[in-house]
C-alpha cells in the first residue's frame, strides 16, 4: 500500500522528502548534543571528576569554561529548533503535493468509471472514504517523517552513545526499557481500538441522525415529533458518552503504564549511574548527560501509542481509498480510438439488434432495431421498465449492450473516443439537477469557454432571459442546492439552454416535462419546438400530447418494439397499443379546446355527450337543493 502511495508521488516531491530526512538527521544530531553540553558544563563548574563544586582553584578559567560550555548549549537548542521548523516547512510542501495529486487521481477515476458503479454506490460515503483516505495519507507520511523514522535513529544512536560512553550495562537497560515500552504501548492500543471503534460508531450514527432530522425539518413539524427526534438523538448521545468514557479510562491506565516502564528503567540507568560516580568511573556530568539522553525519548515515545493506533486507522482508509482507484470500468474506450465526426446533416442513429440486460436473464431491451434520420424527431414511448431510458442511457455510453450494435453517422459508438461521442450529444433530463452556484454558472456549464453573450441568447432561445433579469440578482443569482431555489419550470428551462449551448448535433429528452403543470409544459415545448429543428432529436415522452408532431413514434412494450408510425397512423391503427395509452391519459378530458390532433367525428361526438351529460347532472343538484350556498 505504501508503495502505491508512493508511486503516486511526483519526482520532485520525492526529492524534498529525501532532503527533508537529510534535516532531521540535522535535528536529532543537535539534540543530542545538548545532554552533552549540559555535561560538560557540570564537569568544568565541578572541577575534578569526583569532587564537589569547587571554585577556590583558578575560578575565573571554570568561570569562562562554564559559560562557553552553557553558551554551547544555548545555540543547541536554537539549532535543534531552526531545524525542527525547516523539516516543518520541507515537509508540508511533501504533505500537500502528495495529498492534491492523489486526491486529483482519485476525483479523475471517479469521474471514468461507469453509470452503474455510481448508481450503486452511497455519494456521501464514497465522498468521505476519500477524505479520510487523504488524511490517512498525510498522517502515514507525517508518522514516518515525524515519529517512527526519526524515533528508530534516535533510540539507536542514544544506545551506541551510551553503549561506548557509559559500558553495554547501560545500553541494555535502555534496549530493555525501550523494548518493553513499545509492547507494551502496541498491546494496549491494540485492546483500545475497539472501545475507539465503538466510539467513532456512536458518533457517526448520532451525526447521521441529527442531519437526517434536520433534512427531514417539515415532516418532524407536520407530525409534532421534535421530542421524539431529541430523544432518539439523545440515544445515540449516550451510546457515544459510555464509548469515550471508555477510551478515556484506558488511556489513563496506558498513560500509567508507559510511566511505571519509563521511570523504572530511568532508576535503573540513575542507581548505574551514581555506582559509577562513586568508583570514579564516570563524572557527575555523565550522570546529567544520561538522564538528558533518556528524557529526551521519552517525547516521541509518549505519542508511541497515538501514532500506532492512528496509524493503522490511517492505513485502513487508505486501503479504502486505494480500493476505488483499483475499480476498472466496464465502459473502455479502445486504444487509438478516432473521434467521432458527426455533423448536422449527416447524424444519423441507428440502433442494429440490440439485447441489453441489468441483471442476468431480466432483459430489458431485447432486438430492439431502428433508425432516427438526420435532423429528424422521433419519440420513443412504452410503460415503465420497457427500455426507454436505457435506450437514451446506451445512446451516451453509460452502458453497452450484450449484443448488438449502435451507430451514429455510420460509426459504431464502441469504436470512436469516448469524449468526441459525448460532445456530440445533448441530453434534458427529466430531472435537472443544478449546481450550487450562480444561474450564469449553470447555463454556461453547456459550454465552459462560452461569452456571455451566447449565455443570454440561449436563455432567450429556452425562454427564461426575462423570468432571470426580474430575480433580485440577476444573472448572479444563487439557485441553492440541485437547484431547489428555482422552480420545477425554470430549472427545465436551465437544462434545456444549457444543451443547446453545448451545440451538439443530436438531442435526447428524457421526459423533460414529465414533472411540470400544464401551463409551463406547454411554454416550455414552444421553445423546444424551435430548437431542435433540424437537429436529429430524440423524445423520451411520458406524456403522449409533447410528442404528437414527431416524425415517428417508436412504442415499446417488454423490452421489444411494439408499435411505430406516426401519430395519426398510430391511432388509426385498430386496437394499438399507442391508441389506449392515449385514450388511457384523456379519458378524463371533457372540454378539448384545443386539441393538438384533428379527432374522428364520432370520438368528438362522444366527447361532447359526456360533457352534456355532465353539465345536465350538476344543474339538475342545484336545482333541486334550491340554496344557491351549497
Amino acid at each position: 500500500m505504501l508503495i502505491k502511495m508512493f508511486r503516486l508521488v511526483t519526482t520532485t516531491t520525492c526529492y524534498i522528502g529525501y532532503v527533508g530526512q537529510v534535516i532531521h538527521v540535522d535535528i536529532e544530531m543537535t539534540n543530542v548534543m545538548v545532554p552533552f553540553m549540559f555535561k560538560y558544563a557540570v564537569d568544568e563548574l565541578n572541577g575534578l571528576s569526583g569532587h564537589m563544586l569547587n571554585l577556590s582553584d583558578a575560578p575565573s578559567t571554570v568561570a569562562t569554561v562554564a559559560t562557553a560550555v552553557l553558551i554551547g548549549y544555548g545555540v543547541s537548542r536554537a539549532g535543534s529548533a531552526l531545524f525542527n521548523e525547516l523539516r516543518n516547512a520541507v515537509f508540508g510542501k511533501v504533505a500537500q503535493s502528495s495529498i492534491r495529486r492523489i486526491a486529483k487521481n482519485v476525483f479523475l477515476h471517479l469521474h471514468s468509471l461507469d453509470l452503474g458503479f455510481h448508481l450503486s454506490r452511497q455519494t456521501g460515503a464514497m465522498s468521505k472514504a476519500i477524505d479520510r483516505g487523504t488524511r490517512g495519507i498525510s498522517f502515514v507520511l507525517s508518522a514516518i517523517v515525524f515519529n517512527l523514522g526519526p524515533t528508530v535513529f534516535e533510540m539507536g544512536l542514544v544506545s551506541a552513545i551510551l553503549y561506548y560512553k557509559c559500558g553495554v550495562e547501560f545500553a541494555a537497560v535502555t534496549l530493555g526499557t525501550l523494548g518493553a515500552y513499545t509492547a507494551f504501548t502496541i498491546a494496549v492500543t491494540q485492546w483500545r481500538t475497539r472501545f475507539r471503534i465503538e466510539m467513532n460508531k456512536a458518533d457517526n450514527e448520532a451525526g447521521n441522525a441529527a442531519i437526517d432530522s434536520l433534512l427531514n425539518y417539515e415532516t418532524v413539524k407536520y407530525f409534532n415529533n421534535e421530542k421524539y427526534e431529541a430523544e432518539k438523538y439523545d440515544g445515540y448521545l449516550k451510546s457515544y458518552e459510555s464509548s469515550s468514557l471508555k477510551t478515556t479510562y484506558t488511556l489513563a491506565m496506558l498513560n500509567f503504564g508507559q510511566s511505571v516502564i519509563f521511570s523504572v528503567g530511568l532508576t535503573g540507568i540513575m542507581v548505574l549511574a551514581s555506582k559509577g560516580i562513586m568508583t570514579g568511573s564516570m563524572t557527575v556530568g555523565d550522570l546529567v548527560m544520561v538522564n538528558g539522553l533518556l528524557f529526551q525519548l521519552s517525547l516521541p515515545l509518549n505519542f508511541l501509542g497515538t501514532v500506532y493506533r492512528e496509524t493503522r486507522q490511517a492505513l485502513i482508509d487508505m486501503n479504502t481509498l486505494f480500493t476505488l482507484l483499483s475499480v476498472d470500468t466496464k465502459i473502455k474506450e479502445r486504444e487509438l480510438a478516432p473521434p467521432l465526426s458527426v455533423t448536422p446533416q449527416e447524424a444519423t442513429i441507428r440502433f442494429e439488434d440490440v439485447y441489453f440486460e441489468y441483471l442476468e436473464g431480466q432483459k430489458v431491451l431485447e432486438g430492439v432495431s431502428f433508425q432516427v434520420p438526420a435532423g429528424k424527431k422521433v419519440a420513443i414511448v412504452g410503460g415503465s421498465g420497457s427500455g426507454k431510458s436505457t435506450i437514451m442511457r446506451m445512446l451516451f455510453r453509460f452502458y453497452e449492450p450484450q449484443k448488438g450494435n449502435i451507430y451514429i453517422a455510420g460509426q459504431n459508438i464502441r469504436d470512436v473516443g469516448l469524449d468526441s461521442l459525448r460532445r456530440a450529444v445533448g441530453v434534458v433530463p427529466q430531472d435537472a439537477v443544478l449546481f450550487h452556484n450562480t444561474i450564469f454558472y449553470n447555463l454556461q456549464y453547456g459550454n465552459i469557454n462560452a461569452t456571455p453573450e451566447e449565455v443570454y441568447q440561449v436563455a432567450r432561445l429556452a425562454g427564461i432571459h426575462d423570468a432571470i433579469l426580474r430575480m433580485p440578482h440577476g444573472y448572479d443569482t444563487q439557485v441553492g442546492e440541485r437547484g431547489l431555489k428555482l422552480s420545477g419550470g425554470e430549472k427545465q428551462r436551465v437544462a434545456i439552454a444549457r444543451a443547446i449551448l453545448k451545440n451538439p448535433p443530436i438531442l435526447l429528452y428524457d421526459e423533460a416535462t414529465s414533472s411540470l403543470d400544464s401551463i409551463t409544459e406547454e411554454n416550455i415545448l414552444s421553445s423546444m419546438k424551435g430548437l431542435v429543428q433540424d437537429r436529429t432529436s430524440v423524445f423520451i415522452a411520458h406524456r403522449l400530447s409533447t410528442i404528437v408532431d414527431a416524425d415517428e413514434i417508436i412504442v415499446l412494450n417488454k423490452g421489444k418494439i411494439a408499435e411505430r408510425g406516426d401519430h395519426h397512423s398510430l391511432l388509426a391503427t385498430p386496437g394499438s397499443l399507442y391508441a389506449d395509452l392515449w385514450n388511457t391519459q384523456n379519458s378524463k378530458i371533457l372540454n378539448i379546446k384545443n386539441s393538438p390532433v384533428e379527432l374522428q367525428p364520432e370520438r368528438l361526438s362522444q366527447k361532447e355527450e359526456e360533457r352534456k351529460k355532465l353539465q345536465e347532472e350538476i344543474m339538475n343538484s342545484v336545482k333541486g337543493c334550491g340554496n344557491c350556498s351549497c
